[in-house]
């Protein structure tokens, strides 16, 4: 069930981009996984506009977004790539989205796109299998390996991102859910994800921490635990993300 706030905003964003005339939108991530966390969870959704993504609807887009961030408490979490149905294939394109209060460019990746076929949900129109071509399983586990090899692994290194809470949980929560698509060809929740790291040698004082601040109300950390919990995060992750990639990395060809 939605949230009373997550409810309304969601109301307000489909009752405001009418003007634009949306052939669908859909939920991916954690609202249509079932682990959403009301001011917590991002808000991730994907638009389907029925012309093309024109300067004039990229201001509209913009003025929308605005009123929303300035009415609704949780419009900060509300990001939205906007597609067209000609512009639907290519897991490399990337598109206007709204997201972190501003407008930029990014792919809706082979996670997302799966997610969308697995169980997306339907916020209005058509449904995903209608628009969306199907992923080869192959575009996936390649996408999984190659973000583990060229984005987290040279983020361990960087000691300083390890104090912020936000690459704690996802660093850690990624790799879990990497292992389980590229062993199991599963997608899983944050909850799911939690769940398995300590099987997969994750220090339990870090995933305790991370269950902690995601699904109750702690008191905020001492800066002796945010080091040594970055210590912890990192020497983990290293060698970890080391293993799976060796694992599961294809061969290029010459």
């Amino acid at each position: 069930m939605t949230d009373e706030g997550t409810a309304r905003l969601l109301d307000r964003f489909l009752a405001d981009l009418r003007a634009l005339a949306p052939v669908a939108v859909w939920a991916h991530g954690s609202l249509a996984g079932g682990d959403y966390q009301e001011g917590r969870s991002d808000l991730d959704l994907i638009a389907v506009l029925e012309g093309p993504v024109s300067l004039g609807a990229i201001r509209k887009l913009v003025r929308l977004h605005r009123r929303l961030r300035a009415d609704e408490p949780l419009a900060g979490k509300l990001h939205c790539s906007y597609l067209t149905p000609d512009t639907m294939a290519g897991a490399e394109r990337s598109y206007v989205t709204w997201a972190h209060d501003r407008l930029m460019r990014r792919p809706v990746t082979p996670v997302t796109r799966r997610e969308l076929h697995a169980f997306g949900l339907v916020l209005h129109g058509k449904p995903p299998e209608d628009l969306l071509p199907p992923l080869l399983d192959h575009e996936l586990s390649d996408f999984v390996v190659r973000d583990q090899k060229e984005f987290w692994r040279p983020a361990v290194d960087k000691a300083r991102l390890w104090k912020q809470d936000v690459w704690v949980d996802l660093g850690t929560i990624t790799l879990a859910r990497a292992t389980t698509t590229l062993r199991d060809g599963r997608l899983i929740s944050k909850r799911e994800a939690l769940e398995l790291l300590p099987g997969l040698g994750a220090p339990v004082e870090v995933v305790d921490d991370i269950r902690r601040r995601r699904y109750e109300d702690p008191a905020p950390p001492t800066e002796e635990w945010t080091a040594r919990r970055a210590e912890l995060t990192r020497g983990y992750l290293g060698p970890a993300i080391d293993d799976l990639v060796t694992a599961y990395e294809r061969p290029t060809r010459a």
